[in-house]
């Protein structure tokens, strides 16, 4: 596994990809935060699309109990009211192990959405969903991918995401 580093080109090329793909009209995108934020807001502006929700969702934070059938914390998710019976475009940038894409196209499921779940890069080997894809995805890869957008987190070879605040 390799470290892979995408410029603004590169992530726009994938997109462009992806769209190529989508089977509109999506009456609602729904981007997952934070990795499908940019990705999704990408493909509504190309979409024209002004129907943009979040999904805020959090795992367990210890890995020991993270499994296929973690209980995931929604922080953040449009009512049921805005999901029923409407075609929804799930947005992330990736599919790791699938627990987050498919925790919210469970929940867009039970209120009685039709979701289409489309990521920028799917991680099938690494999957815990055997039997689930994603509808739509730009590349396969098992590489580790950083994201233009990345370039500010809490990496040492990158900005502080939190800046030093002066003294009053």
């Amino acid at each position: 596994m390799k470290n892979i580093y995408l410029s603004w080109h590169d992530t726009e090329e994938l997109i462009s990809k992806l769209i190529f793909q989508l089977r509109p009209p999506y009456d609602a995108i729904l981007v997952i935060t934070r990795g499908g934020i940019i990705p999704g807001g990408m493909i509504a502006e190309a979409l024209e699309m002004k129907d943009v929700l979040t999904a805020a969702v959090l795992m367990p934070e210890d890995p020991s109990r993270r499994t296929k059938l973690s209980w995931p914390r929604f922080l953040q998710f449009p009512p049921d009211a805005v999901l029923e019976e409407r075609k929804i475009l799930i947005v992330d940038n990736l599919w790791f192990r699938g627990r987050t894409i498919m925790a919210v196209k469970g929940r867009v499921e039970a209120a009685g959405g039709i979701p289409e779940l489309a990521v920028l890069h799917w991680k099938k080997d690494s999957s815990l969903f055997e039997e689930d894809t994603p509808d739509y995805y730009a590349e396969e890869t098992e590489d580790f991918v950083h994201y233009p957008w990345q370039r500010i987190d809490d990496s040492d070879y990158r900005l502080k995401a939190i800046p030093e605040m002066p003294l009053s």
